[in-house]
């Protein structure tokens, strides 16, 4: 019942996505059935395609997440959490209040031993085809530098199992590229990552070097990360009005991704844009089945205790 365009966007989005997955998989909605029950039969789907949760309440996107979330227990958002925490869905995905869906997973599923912030992580176009991780983006807008340290393990991870890149090579977001460079914070980061064996740190990157294919994970606090991403949306924009766009630059049409995962948790938790469409929906679904197939939280788990 998340998002702007909820739940008729939310809906055709998950019709879709049954298109494109394996029957194996199988997809549970959360939300007013009646409504629900409506959109399909617009759709002319059979109600049995879906599992579908009645939940009554709705969190709106500007209330305040951790009192919200306890109160309503019997929103979409925190219905899915509890089926998340028991184990009845593997894995959940809503572009309703980012902020509810973080809290939720924080103290539903909770975060993995030994993970000191969960980090929201976000997919960046590259020239070459590929993309580059980008930690955080939102989540954890003050940082120390040991934080940032285990983003880049997390980055690294999700690299290397979602995104198929063997050897990640990771890099730390700061004004220049030598190691003396950057503030209080990223100067201590530097010297935590040099050397390190917990993944391939290949040194410092500029802002103006971010999409190019010489970084497969950039990491960076969430108040950075989120300038970063907010820009790189509105450029888009501005060449979308300008009809600018060519095969690289509509890859950054938001669309293409559908959401981003909330790496540290014990479960897979997806977040999506808040103006998703259907077709950003059913890209926010596959992803979800592609991390919890990736078992990139049972990778993590066994990373930290190493």
């Amino acid at each position: 019942m998340g998002g702007d365009y909820a739940p008729e966007k939310t809906i055709h989005g998950a019709i879709l996505a049954l298109k494109e997955i394996p029957e194996t998989t199988k997809i549970t909605l959360f939300g007013r059935e009646f409504e629900i029950l409506s959109h399909l039969k617009k759709h002319k789907i059979e109600a049995d395609r879906f599992t579908i949760i009645d939940c009554m309440d709705i969190i709106e996107m500007g209330e305040h997440p951790t009192k919200t979330f306890k109160q309503k227990q019997n929103s979409s958002i925190s219905k899915g959490f509890l089926y998340l925490a028991k184990g009845e869905i593997d894995g959940f995905a809503s572009a309703g209040n980012t902020g509810a869906m973080f809290v939720g997973g924080f103290y539903s599923v909770k975060a993995i031993v030994g993970i000191l912030r969960p980090a929201i992580s976000t997919l960046i176009p590259r020239e070459d085809g590929g993309v580059t991780v980008l930690l955080d983006v939102g989540a954890n807008a003050d940082c120390k530098s040991d934080v940032l340290y285990q983003f880049g393990i997390l980055g690294s991870l999700f690299s290397k199992y979602v995104c198929g890149i063997k050897n990640p090579k990771v890099r730390l977001l700061n004004l220049g590229e030598e190691k003396t460079k950057g503030n209080l914070l990223t100067k201590a980061t530097y010297q935590m990552m040099d050397g390190n064996t917990d993944f391939n740190f290949a040194g410092n990157i500029e802002s103006r070097d971010i999409f190019d294919s010489n970084t497969d994970v950039i990491v960076c606090d969430g108040f950075t990360g989120n300038i970063v991403l907010k820009q790189a949306e509105g450029i888009y924009s501005i060449m979308e009005k300008r009809g600018l766009l060519d095969d690289y630059f509509n890859r950054f049409n938001y669309e293409n991704y559908g959401g981003t995962p909330i790496l540290g948790l014990n479960k897979t938790v997806i977040i999506g844009h808040g103006i998703s469409n259907e077709i950003a929906i059913k890209n926010m679904i596959i992803l979800t089945k592609d991390v919890v197939e990736a078992n990139l939280n049972d990778k993590i788990k066994e990373t930290l205790s190493q």
